[in-house]
């Protein structure tokens, strides 16, 4: 079984730390601690896609000298998608970092449960 594991490292890698973000995410209250779980959950999202996208023993896909066949390299898709989707997860950290800003001018304080508390307290 440690062999199959070991075989699979990165793949294996991927779900921990995609565990280890769901973890943080679900049981921290911290706005700041929050981000950074889901962060945690992209990283190993593009950990696996690359890792499902490696061949071993292919190029980029480049053709150089003339090389044209197919079975020469990997495929450029899960290259495409993690770097599509690291430029939406900038993008996304900024918005919420930038939300979280906000929420701690006005509340002084990230406990996402005072937040609530405070919120509903200025509903009524």
């Amino acid at each position: 079984m440690f062999e199959l594991l070991y075989q699979n490292i990165e793949q294996t890698v991927s779900v921990i730390l995609f565990g280890i973000g769901l973890t943080i995410l679900l049981l921290q209250r911290n706005l700041i601690r929050k981000i950074i779980g889901l962060n945690i959950m992209d990283t190993a999202i593009y950990l696996f896609l690359a890792s499902m996208g490696f061949i071993g023993g292919r190029k980029a896909p480049i053709v150089v000298d003339g090389v044209t066949e197919v079975s020469a390299y990997i495929n450029p898709i899960p290259a495409g998608l993690v770097l599509t989707g690291i430029v939406v997860s900038v993008s996304f950290t900024a918005i919420m970092l930038a939300l979280t800003v906000r929420l701690y001018r006005r509340y002084h304080t990230l406990d996402i449960d005072v937040i609530a508390l405070l919120a509903k307290g200025e509903d009524a």
